[in-house]
């Protein structure tokens, strides 16, 4: 996917709620690499955090004492969420009432109730004013693999193939952070790579690594079932000590596709050769993540948002939380199968 040209002059001034790790790499890009955008303002839990980034990245913005406070500011056009899950609801409700365009990471919100709350909030609005940062549809790879699958390159699709590694897991990290804050990237995009909906979920705990944080479950399979009949399986093994890396393999009756891992320098020394492995999501996104925020920034100066809605968000949340459900009970459970109401369908569809 190439990243849209803007018409005329237009800069979009966006407030970024939340400093850490991807809050700041959204400063950066947004100061650094993309067209038609500036940062304004920045508020983190930690003021001094905040004043920190416009002081490392150079901006004309102001710190703002809390979120709610920068999403009231009156030179915000738009906002970035990239705080605390735990906050999205209260901020993305925030932002509706606002009648600004939001951007916020996953997750949409931590429970289905609130989920529901914003999918009520903006079809009372009635239009869409929030997207979700599913990075991975953006990513010239998983288009690849869309694309094969639309042509029928493959035949019918009869399984997937999947792992989802990190290098290492912070020692807070729980056996349902797993699920919520990684397998979550998986619910999302094969929902949209398949275009079909989960009807069953198995949590199955492996051999426990002796690198995992006390009281974490790692590594985790989750075996999942879809409406058409296609069966998912996707290691999730978040102490793998080697680096980051993601694996898609779709198997279908006339062939198989598979994701291919960043392009990386091949090197030969000591009778050895070797390529690099990347430590960490930003490298391996690094592109996705530029194309999404600039289309995001796009979208709002022409008013019509067309990435990841809120009811990816939602169904995202909602197969999670019957992945944690599995997961504490040890069986497989059903999951119901839920009506996406017009306002998205016609929208924004899965596909």
């Amino acid at each position: 996917m190439m990243i849209k040209q803007i018409s005329g002059n237009k800069t979009l001034k966006i407030g970024i709620i939340g400093t850490g790790a991807i809050g700041q790499d959204h400063i950066k890009r947004c100061a650094n690499f993309l067209s038609g955008v500036e940062v304004v303002a920045v508020s983190d839990i930690d003021k001094k955090s905040a004043q920190n980034a416009i002081s490392t990245y150079g901006l004309d913005a102001k710190a703002y004492e809390s979120g709610n406070d920068l999403i009231q500011a009156k030179e915000v056009d738009a906002i970035i969420i990239a705080s605390s899950g735990k906050t999205h609801a209260e901020y993305i409700l925030s932002g509706i009432e606002a009648k600004k365009f939001i951007f916020c990471e996953k997750p949409l919100a931590t429970t289905i109730e609130e989920c529901q709350a914003i999918i009520e909030a903006e079809q009372t609005y009635g239009k869409r004013l929030v997207q979700v940062g599913f990075m991975r549809s953006y990513d010239r790879r998983y288009q690849e693999l869309k694309k094969i699958i639309q042509d029928k390159k493959l035949g019918q699709i009869l399984m997937i193939h999947a792992a989802h590694r990190n290098q290492e897991s912070p020692e807070n990290f729980t056996s349902e952070m797993v699920i919520t804050d990684t397998l979550i990237h998986e619910l999302d995009i094969f929902r949209w790579l398949l275009n079909d909906e989960f009807v069953t979920v198995s949590m199955i705990p492996i051999r426990k690594t002796s690198k995992a944080p006390k009281g974490l479950q790692d590594p985790q399979f989750a075996l999942l079932e879809t409406q058409s009949g296609i069966r998912i399986n996707v290691e999730l093994f978040v102490n793998c000590q080697y680096g980051y890396d993601i694996k898609c393999e779709i198997v279908g009756e006339e062939g198989v596709a598979s994701l291919p891992a960043p392009a990386a320098v091949s090197i030969c020394q000591h009778e050895k050769r070797y390529d690099q492995i990347l430590a960490n999501w930003q490298d391996w996104f690094l592109e996705a993540y530029n194309i999404e925020i600039q289309e995001f920034i796009n979208e709002c100066l022409v008013g019509k948002l067309q990435g990841p809605d809120a009811w990816r968000g939602y169904m995202a949340t909602y197969v999670a939380e019957f992945c944690i459900e599995s997961q504490k009970k040890g069986q497989e459970i059903a999951i119901p199968v839920l009506k996406c109401p017009d306002f998205y369908r016609s929208d924004n569809k899965i596909e």
